[in-house]
């Protein structure tokens, strides 16, 4: 049993991935639970819609009461209805919710793993792709790495670099990393189920981390006695 964990499009796209590779006849999993941000007001309408992950599973058919959307990942109930369900392992990707110990101790066998569009150590954090765009990197990637009770601090099971071209925008780089980050999660999936993937996973160095906050409305403004460079690299992480 897998437990999935995302939000926004993005995350949707993986677990698009994982509900396909769950129905051939010879998967070794099936997608037991989706969790999910509860519905939010959106539009000018302000009416409230589900996450696109819920929506996804909604339209894919998915069981509606099997799609949990708790307002923090500690609340009682919701880690009683996900101890209900008996997830060896949980997959998070753009959750957007802060994950508690009590979490993290439910999967008793393969933990939880989380798919982050960055090469770890480098971009821990809420906005990887936002502010590796920001410093105009010539090379990214995504990382598939064991989530722990620090920020995209675990180990690392498996990484995959992306040449950066210098006219993407973020939107763009945040799909092709995840849609990467999800062929990386099928490739790696068996040595997570059987354990081996805790021991070839390598521990980050610390040292050489750097962090990616969220962006803030002051960032959005353009200050042209700024370099060029600096401007264009700042309409690249901004055109969300």
């Amino acid at each position: 049993n897998i437990v999935f964990l995302g939000s926004p499009q993005v995350a949707a796209s993986v677990l698009d991935t994982l509900l396909a590779a769950s129905s051939s006849p010879d998967s070794a999993f099936q997608v037991a639970a989706v969790v999910t941000q509860p519905p939010a007001a959106k539009n000018r309408g302000r009416k409230l819609l589900p996450s696109a992950v819920a929506q996804l599973a909604l339209e894919r058919g998915f069981p509606g009461d099997l799609i949990f959307t708790p307002e923090r990942a500690g609340e009682e109930s919701f880690l009683s209805d996900l101890k209900g369900v008996k997830p060896e392992l949980c997959i998070t990707a753009a959750y957007g919710n802060i994950l508690p110990q009590r979490f993290l101790d439910i999967p008793p066998c393969a933990g939880t793993v989380n798919i982050h569009p960055s090469l770890l150590p480098l971009y821990r954090g809420a906005a990887p792709v936002q502010r590796a765009l920001q410093d105009g990197v010539a090379e990214t990637g995504v990382s598939l790495a064991y989530t722990i009770r620090a920020l995209d601090a675990g180990p690392v099971i498996a990484c995959e670099r992306f040449s950066v071209d210098e006219c993407i925008k973020a939107p763009e780089l945040l799909a092709i990393l995840f849609n990467i980050g999800s062929k990386l999660l099928l490739d790696e999936l068996p040595s997570v189920l059987d354990g081996s993937a805790k021991q070839k996973a390598k521990p980050q160095d610390d040292s050489k981390a750097t962090l990616a906050p969220k962006m803030n409305s002051d960032e959005s403004w353009l200050t042209f006695d700024e370099e060029a460079k600096v401007l264009h690299n700042k309409v690249s992480f901004l055109i969300l």
